[in-house]
């Protein structure tokens, strides 16, 4: 269960960007959607959905950019570039990417917490990456820190303090009897610029199993989507077979839900190599044909396929499924339909969560959303770095209530966030030119 995200000098949030998930104090109502998880001797409280607004270019999916390219430096353990992980967020490879381009030399950081298996973890990195296309930049990670369940674990700045609390003892290589200076010497000397102390010298000297678990909820518990446009499913066959197309039930029910028109949905593998894209078809039994998907089924039905698995795989997993326009293409029935099954608690049980970005006003409804789980992000024109905020941040006494026509205070600005848009001056004099040009 994610409870916060943090970032600063990640693209247009040159200031710190804090992205919570823990409601908000004095926020009432909806309160099937705050999830409970314990972790030592304390519960903690994260919400279950959030829905984030803002215009074009305003930095909403740089929010969720932050997030994947977080996820990759951990889960490859460098802030070196690397080609391996491909991406639509060129900067989870390319860190020459991330700075502000404003063009001031300030480390970038990042920072996450969250509840998995009665562990409350929070990580973070401060690094010197350079600026902006900087690429030949010599990066070092200036500060580095693990804390479990209030306990600091490790912190990496100009020394190296490592303790082991008994709240991670079951975690703890057993060939490590007590703290020990001459491991802690070694593990100063396994430090690197440019590696992350976690995946390399805490994880081979102090804790392989503890790292384990982090590094797991990192990989298939923050389902992070940027870009969904780009979405591909992938399956993996255990046996596959040429020519072989595998049919899915479960899919197959949801999409006939949704109003596909085939009889079922299949998948065949495009290539021989694990990890070759997949390929969707749409059966048809009676006439024993099977068309791709793509040749048949509208954009909409197409996202709603790629998408719905991850859905399945947040519930099933206690996953945070992160996804840029979720929404985009697919009718609000369905989508409404997804949002009340987060928040389902007899559906929900493994305090599964959904975070999407979204320009439809429709969720800007007080019986669907809570105040803190509306986000919004807005561009100053002038510095062009964005800010993000949620609802609950405007106080009582600024206007802002329960139950109010969240949706008619977006469109006349209460809330910021919006920006408004006129083409006609540009229209008209395209016009003025070309009816010059043509009397010419």
């Amino acid at each position: 269960m994610l409870l916060e995200f943090k970032t600063k000098n990640y693209k247009s949030f040159a200031g710190e960007m804090i992205f919570s998930l823990t409601p908000a104090p004095k926020q009432k109502g909806l309160d099937y959607s705050v999830l409970i998880a314990h972790a030592g001797s304390k519960d903690y409280k994260g919400l279950c959905s959030a829905v984030i607004y803002g215009p074009n270019a305003s930095g909403k999916t740089n929010v969720i950019g932050a997030m994947d390219t977080f996820k990759a430096i951990v889960m490859r353990g460098s802030i070196r570039n690397t080609d391996i992980f491909f991406s639509p967020n060129a900067a989870s490879s390319s860190l020459e990417f991330i700075p502000n381009c404003n063009g001031s030399h300030v480390p970038t950081e990042f920072s996450v917490r969250f509840v998995d298996d009665e562990l409350m973890v929070e990580y973070s990195i401060k690094a010197d990456i350079g600026t902006f296309m900087d690429e030949n930049y010599a990066r070092k990670i200036l500060e580095e820190k693990l804390v479990v369940n209030e306990k600091l674990v490790f912190l990496r700045d100009e020394t190296l303090t490592v303790n082991l609390p008994s709240v991670i003892k079951e975690y703890v290589n057993k060939s490590i009897k007590r703290k020990s200076q001459k491991l802690l010497e070694i593990a100063q000397s396994s430090l690197v610029n440019t590696e992350l102390f976690l995946n390399n010298g805490f994880k081979s000297i102090y804790a392989q199993e503890l790292v384990k678990k982090i590094q797991e909820w990192f990989d298939s518990k923050f389902i992070v989507i940027y870009k969904s446009d780009d979405l591909r499913m992938v399956r993996k066959f255990a046996d596959p077979k040429a020519n072989t197309i595998y049919v899915e039930k479960t899919l197959t029910d949801a999409a006939k839900e949704f109003g596909i028109t085939s009889n079922a949905l299949g998948y065949k593998a495009s290539g021989e190599k694990e990890g070759d894209d997949v390929v969707l078809y749409s059966i048809f039994s009676n006439k024993k044909v099977a068309v791709p998907a793509d040749l048949f089924e509208s954009y909409g039905t197409i996202r709603f396929i790629n998408e719905f698995p991850l859905v399945i795989n947040a519930l099933l997993n206690g996953g945070t499924l992160i996804m840029d326009e979720f929404d985009a293409s697919i009718h609000p029935m369905a989508l409404m339909n997804i949002i009340n099954i987060f928040h389902n608690d007899d559906i929900n049980k493994k305090h599964a969560q959904l975070v999407f970005n979204t320009h439809n006003p429709i969720f800007l409804d007080a019986s669907l959303f809570r105040r803190d789980e509306i986000k919004f992000v807005e561009r100053d024109e002038k510095t062009g770095n964005s800010v993000h905020y949620a609802l609950s941040d405007f106080k009582t006494s600024d206007g802002i209530r329960k139950g109010e026509d969240y949706m008619n205070n977006y469109f006349v600005s209460r809330y910021g966030a919006i920006k408004d848009v006129d083409f006609g001056p540009i229209l008209e004099k395209i016009i003025e030119v070309n009816e010059v040009t043509e009397n010419e």
